[in-house]
């Protein structure tokens, strides 16, 4: 790589800070920091914090468990950002506190769905392939 070329994806530093405030995140959800009866009746996983380059940002993925009332959680938490945010900054001690972005993560519904068509016969079938015929 030259001198003037960025490097592609996300640095070290972005990467470790955002699984430093995902690890956070999960402490304070599991212990049941939060005092929200939402939270409190759903536990919800953490799946991953992407932060931006300067830091200041950071989505994060979160699933409750079983998928039950997903917008009822992400609501919760979206209420209770700002005591999330006061406490990621107060434990990570960086110059700025992130801003939380809370989202659904997809990932598993989608996991779900790429399995769900590739057991479908059809599918199965030509993935089976027969011996040198032409699948239509």
């Amino acid at each position: 790589m030259r001198h003037n070329e960025k490097p592609e994806g996300p640095s070290v530093r972005v990467l470790r800070v955002g699984e430093q405030v995902r690890h956070i995140l999960s402490e304070i959800l599991q212990r049941g920091d939060v005092h929200d009866d939402v939270l409190a009746t759903h536990p919800v996983s953490v799946t991953e914090v992407r932060m931006s380059p300067d830091l200041r940002h950071a989505t994060v993925f979160v699933k409750p468990l079983l998928g039950r009332d997903e917008e009822a959680v992400l609501k919760a938490l979206r209420t209770n950002t700002a005591y999330l945010q006061r406490e990621v900054a107060h434990r990570i001690r960086m110059k700025y506190a992130a801003k939380l972005k809370f989202l659904a993560d997809e990932s598993f519904d989608e996991a779900s769905h790429i399995d769900q068509l590739l057991r479908d016969p059809k599918v199965a079938r030509d993935l089976g392939g027969g011996e040198g015929e032409i699948q239509d």
